[in-house]
């Protein structure tokens, strides 16, 4: 049967199903789109569809392999192809539209289900718990588990880095249980802007706060790897976080996010009438098309504010050049390296994960689920679109 026609089939299978019984079908209707969607990953990995005569062929199917994936929406049967005959040297074959959802899904299982075993959780856990896995968990399942996980997370944060001209820093936080009570634990998390104009992630760590230390030893672990290259470093304001950074990287640029300087200039408006044309005033600035012009219109809103507002004058002057760095850079970069939001929209994806546990265990737990997310999202980003086009510069 042609792919396409074999498509439109599972198409009307699953329109069927879904017509027939609605919500309660989803988890098979999911089950048909996997599993068609992973045979014709297999047709482009083998670059032959069944049967087909090519010479582009680089192996054969070997049939399938029956997986149970349990999911949020149920348990799945699925139907794994598998290939034979490959050119020597060939890694082998394994869906992606498997590999990708299946990873974060373990970790967050597994962060739900330590609470569980651990004694830290409550009735509302519990049901998530049978709701996730949709079976009992022992410890030592988990523990298993946990170690199979957890080395192929570690692999992932220590591989080797290389040139990054732009990198991304900012910090999350997250309810951890440590030394018997509930704090807060920090999640430091890199990201890059590599030659080629693709984005990555670079790492990700966890610590009970945003102190110098744990920048500094973040930022050590990442030029042990091998980062190097850096031409800007984008990240908010903080005092920890600059101290560390001027001493791993004493000659890189800093542009502080362009966002978060608007958002801290609130703070020294005295009237609520005036927000709105302070903020304009602030984009205006940074929209300016050159650090001259920049410059001219801060000297001209430091005066205008002097007299009805003297402390955003004096607040501005003192800080809003710490956003003026990326004039140094070339204009087609600006717009996506002037602030953190690239980093803000990766945190509302961590955050859709971690806001399930609620509460994590130990900051290992965190860690894991963290990565687990992260390692799918640098992988879409990495063979993606291009974030920046690095050769018109």
């Amino acid at each position: 049967m042609p792919q396409t026609q074999q498509q439109s089939t599972a198409f009307d299978v699953v329109v069927e199903l879904l017509n027939r019984e609605g919500f309660e079908g989803m988890a098979q209707a999911i089950e048909i789109l996997i599993n068609e969607a992973m045979k014709i990953e297999r047709n482009e990995f083998l670059k032959a569809a069944p049967y087909q005569r090519t010479d582009d062929r680089r192996g054969r199917a070997n049939g399938f392999k029956d997986k149970e994936v349990h999911t949020r929406v149920g348990a799945l049967r699925c139907r794994v192809p598998q290939v034979r005959d490959l050119p020597e040297g060939d890694h082998g074959f394994y869906p992606s539209s498997l590999e990708k959802g299946v990873r974060s899904e373990r970790a967050l299982k597994l962060a739900v289900a330590e609470m569980y075993i651990q004694g830290v959780s409550t009735r509302k856990v519990a049901e998530i718990t049978q709701e996730l896995c949709g079976l009992d968990i022992s410890s030592a399942q988990v523990s298993n588990a946990v170690a199979s996980l957890d080395a192929e997370l570690n692999e992932w944060r220590q591989r080797p880095l290389g040139e990054t001209p732009y990198l991304l820093v900012d910090a999350r936080y997250e309810k951890v249980r440590h030394g018997g009570s509930v704090v807060d634990g920090c999640v430091l998390v890199a990201i890059g802007v590599l030659p080629d104009g693709s984005r990555t992630v670079l790492g990700a760590s966890t610590s009970l706060s945003e102190a110098e230390v744990h920048w500094r030893e973040f930022f050590d672990s990442l030029l042990a790897r091998g980062l190097h290259g850096v031409k800007l470093i984008v990240s908010d304001d903080h005092s920890g976080l600059g101290a560390a950074r001027k001493r791993s990287f004493p000659t890189v640029p800093w542009q502080r996010c362009q966002f978060h300087v608007q958002q801290n200039a609130t703070a020294y408006v005295p009237k609520v009438s005036q927000r709105k044309e302070v903020a304009r005033d602030i984009r205006d600035i940074f929209n300016a098309p050159d650090r001259q012009e920049a410059e001219r219109l801060l000297s001209k809103a430091v005066k205008k504010w002097t007299r009805s507002a003297p402390k955003l004058a004096k607040w501005m002057e003192e800080n809003l050049e710490e956003g003026f760095t990326v004039f140094a850079f070339p204009p087609n970069h600006r717009r996506r390296i002037r602030t953190t939001n690239l980093l803000e929209n990766l945190n509302k994806q961590i955050k859709r994960r971690t806001r399930v546990a609620t509460l994590f265990p130990n900051h290992d737990s965190l860690l894991r689920l963290v990565s687990a997310v992260l390692i799918e999202v640098s992988e879409e980003w990495e063979t993606g679109r291009k974030y920046l086009n690095m050769e018109q510069e």
